[in-house]
């Protein structure tokens, strides 16, 4: 019947406009707002631009043109567990379709899982362990599904104990195979088998209308993809959000707004409670506007880190970079707080050490670590310095409050959360003994290389954004310090440039976290010796750097046989931070803060960084659906 309904719609939008494309795209631009009571309405802005098939939504194949952030997995999907990048309502791990953690065996061969019982699908039938045994085996046996490699790597077996018990038999030790079922962003989403067991060929079925175990059933959607809008369940309290309380909104629409100007018009104006990101200067005018608008932080900076961390990334099969001393000079001829201004106009949270400075890692790495870094010692060749500067977000803070006056926060430790612990002092001195340590010469205002030649090289970077300002200003600092560096805008740079190994440096990112878990897995494992490939050959994810050291294999190979939740983990955490700072494979910068806003004049009990910061606030994120359990209508 929806699927009915969407076709009609389109027929009836082409014979409204006599077939004039951009009549038709202004038409299916804006979903129907006024058919549904705003005081029950959510509207979320989607960061995608229009799905290239809207009607696809079996998430389980890859490339087929489905939307990924249009409501599928974030209200209607459900999977095992949940890890917030953020605090979480009672902590950052949830227990979702599974009642419980998940239970290994001593060596990690086997995870048993024991899922909640009384929890239905939209259609009525009830979930068992056979849904998830379905959802592995189906993947494993067909190529093509977006989790069919992962499990066909690790899994020997798997079978329902019982209806709500699952058993996995691993074909070799994997102390972190649950994080396949732990959504961050994503994850891997179960299957109704009482659906696609009917199926021939599932790499080809729609799944039109979804079926899910999430609270919320598709209502209606945009045959060209501009939004979809999600009704509520009546029986939302047999999910396992209910837990968690009842959704606030009784319907939810995802609205696709390419352009970040009209995202920002249509807030001001009372058609987004939500949205997914704005440019600087688009979040200091919408605040400017819109009196019942935020973001994130309460004043500036505003924005939300997420948990990736931009970075200065050196290709170490270069031979220009693969002296530390050379790495560590490049990091101390930069001055953070003019990357800062370039990039963010002073709204960025800087981080000194490899670990983004979002979530709970401020708490579990950036403020235990302060001592450390403060009492670091570098040697140049020459003497021993400190490098570290503690204030130097508290420097940033000041650059920006003449501006932004009261809206700049005064207590240190506020300030410290918003713009950063610290980083590295901009010393060129320090940075000039290191070179001619490691056999650099200067002539005149050009450093040569120990061969003679000079010292120069293209620092790839993003096409636009704050990233692309980061790595222009980064480049022009080393360039006024002697080094030839062009910064090139690179529109490959995540899906050739990077993982081929085609670049001297770059600007991007290596490091993703869970965020609110000071467990490193889900990038560190990446990291290991053993998966850095040789020049020429693709990269697998996500050691760009393709950086090799038997200290990091060491720590990397005891994450592995330790158990996700076990305390040893962040003291490994804090070993792989200090090898980082000795070592600088990396020149850590900034977390990549995205400026989320929301509107309180429909909504309230949005999560905020000052009070109750429970949830990752970026929308298109599977862990928003935990907010909506905390919205009540502003009139109450």
């Amino acid at each position: 019947m929806r699927k009915l309904k969407t076709l009609l719609a389109s027929a009836l939008v082409s014979l409204a406009f006599g077939g004039t494309a951009i009549a038709q795209e202004e038409e299916a631009a804006a979903p129907p707002l006024n058919e549904f009571p705003r005081e029950e309405t959510l509207i979320i802005n989607n960061p995608e631009p229009p799905a290239i098939n809207p009607g696809m939504f079996n998430m389980w194949v890859a490339g087929n043109g489905a939307a990924w952030s249009n409501g599928l997995h974030q209200l209607a999907l459900d999977t095992l567990w949940f890890i917030d990048p953020d605090a979480g309502l009672e902590g950052a791990l949830y227990n979702q379709l599974a009642k419980e953690p998940w239970q290994y065996n001593d060596d990690f061969t086997e995870m048993t899982v024991h899922l909640r019982e009384g929890i239905l699908w939209s259609d009525g039938e009830e979930f068992t362990a056979d849904d998830v045994v379905f959802t592995v085996e189906t993947q494993m046996k067909t190529p093509g599904m977006v989790w069919s490699a992962p499990f066909s790597e690790y899994v020997e077996s798997v079978e329902a104990v019982d209806d709500y018990t699952v058993h996995f038999t691993l074909k070799e030790p994997n102390s972190r195979f649950h994080s396949n079922f732990s959504v961050r962003w994503n994850a891997a989403w179960i299957m109704p088998e009482h659906i696609f067991s009917k199926v021939e060929d599932v790499t080809a079925y729609d799944f039109n209308p979804p079926v899910g175990l999430g609270p919320y059933t598709l209502h209606s959607f945009d045959p060209n993809g501009y939004w979809y809008i999600w009704e509520k369940r009546e029986d939302w309290d047999k999910t396992a959000l209910a837990q968690w309380g009842e959704p606030g909104p009784k319907y939810v629409i995802y609205r696709s707004i390419p352009s970040t100007d009209s995202r920002l018009i249509e807030m001001v104006n009372g058609n987004l409670d939500m949205i997914h990101d704005l440019t600087p200067e688009g979040m200091f005018s919408l605040i400017k506007q819109s009196p019942t608008s935020r973001g994130w932080f309460p004043g500036f900076p505003y924005a939300h880190p997420d948990p990736t961390l931009p970075m200065v990334i050196f290709n170490h099969q270069n031979e220009k970079f693969q002296d530390k001393r050379v790495r560590w000079a490049l990091a101390l001829m930069l001055d953070a707080r003019a990357i800062s201004m370039a990039s963010y106009r002073g709204a960025a949270t800087l981080s000194a050490i490899a670990i983004p400075p979002t979530g709970t890692h401020p708490r579990d790495y950036h403020a235990p670590l302060q001592d450390w870094l403060t009492d670091y010692e570098l040697d140049t060749g020459t003497r021993k310095i400190k490098p570290y500067d503690p204030t130097i977000g508290l420097q940033v803070a000041d650059m920006v409050r003449p501006q932004f006056g009261d809206e700049v926060p005064t207590d240190e430790e506020a300030i410290r959360t918003a713009f950063g612990y610290g980083w590295w002092k901009q010393d060129i001195e320090a940075a000039t003994e290191l070179l001619e340590a490691a056999g650099f010469t200067k002539q005149g205002n050009q450093w040569m290389m120990p061969d003679g030649q000079p010292f120069a090289f293209t620092l790839n970077t993003f096409q636009e954004g704050v990233i692309n300002r980061m790595g222009t200003m980064i480049a022009q600092q080393w360039s006024q310090q002697g080094i030839q560096v062009t910064a090139e805008a690179d529109p490959e740079i995540y899906r050739s440039t990077l993982p081929l190994g085609q670049y001297e440096a770059a600007t991007a990112w290596s490091i993703e976290t869970w965020g609110g878990d000071p467990d490193l897995s889900f990038f560190l494992d990446s990291w290991h010796s053993d998966y850095v490939a040789e020049p020429g050959e693709r990269q697998p994810h996500r050691n760009w750097q393709r950086w090799k050291n038997p200290q990091l294999d060491e720590i990397i190979e005891e994450v592995r046989k330790t158990e996700f939740t076990d305390p040893r983990n962040l003291e490994l955490g804090h070993e792989f931070v200090k090898l980082m700072v000795d070592e600088m494979p990396v020149i850590p910068v900034m977390s990549f803060n995205v400026f989320s806003a929301y509107d309180t004049r429909y909504w309230t009990g949005f999560p905020t960084a000052e009070e109750d910061p429970y949830a990752n606030i970026v929308t298109n994120w599977a862990n928003s659906k935990y907010i909506l359990t905390q919205l009540k209508p502003a009139k109450q």
